[in-house]
C-alpha cells in the first residue's frame, strides 16, 4: 500500500507540469463560436492560451524584448517628426500672416496718401510716381502670395 500511495503522489506532483506543457489554442469559426483545442486548426488563425493566467498571447504579435524597444523608438521618432513638421508649418502659417498684414497696411498707405517719404541712407526722400506704382505691385503681389488661400504648392 504504502508504493501505491507513494506513486499517486508522484502521478499528483508531475500532472499540473504535464499539462502547462501541453500548448492550448483559441479561435473563433465562421460563425463567431470561440473554440478552444490541443491542435492548432489548419486554416484559421488561432491564439494561443497561458494556462496559468488565463490570458492568451498572439503568435504573430509576440516580439523579443530588443524588437519591442527598436519599435518603441521607431514611434517615438514618428511623432517627433510629427511634432516638429507641425511646429515648422505652424511657423510658417504666422509668417505668412505677419506678411499680409504688412502688405495690406502698406498698400492702405500707398493708396491714401499721395506722397511717400522714405529714409534712404540717412536722408529723407519722397518717392517718384513710378516708385509708387512700383511699389504698390510689389505689395499686391505679396498681398496675393499671403492673404488668399494657399495654392498647391
Amino acid at each position: 500500500m504504502n508504493s501505491r500511495s507513494l506513486l499517486l503522489a508522484v502521478v499528483v506532483a508531475i500532472a499540473p507540469g504535464a499539462v502547462i506543457g501541453e500548448s492550448v489554442y483559441k479561435w473563433t469559426d465562421e460563425d463567431g463560436i470561440t473554440h478552444f483545442g490541443d491542435r492548432q486548426p489548419t486554416g484559421t488563425r488561432a491564439e494561443t492560451v497561458n494556462i496559468r493566467t488565463g490570458g492568451s498571447t498572439s503568435r504573430v504579435e509576440s516580439q523579443n524584448p530588443q524588437d519591442q524597444v527598436e519599435e518603441l523608438e521607431g514611434r517615438q521618432q514618428d511623432a517627433a517628426e510629427r511634432r516638429r513638421l507641425e511646429a515648422v508649418e505652424e511657423a510658417r502659417q504666422k509668417q505668412r500672416i505677419a506678411n499680409c498684414e504688412a502688405a495690406q497696411s502698406n498698400l492702405r498707405i500707398l493708396n491714401s496718401t499721395s506722397r511717400i517719404r522714405v529714409d534712404e541712407d540717412g536722408e529723407q526722400r519722397y518717392l517718384a510716381p513710378d516708385e509708387i506704382i512700383e511699389k504698390r505691385k510689389s505689395f499686391e503681389q505679396i498681398a496675393q502670395e499671403n492673404c488668399g488661400p494657399e495654392s498647391g504648392e
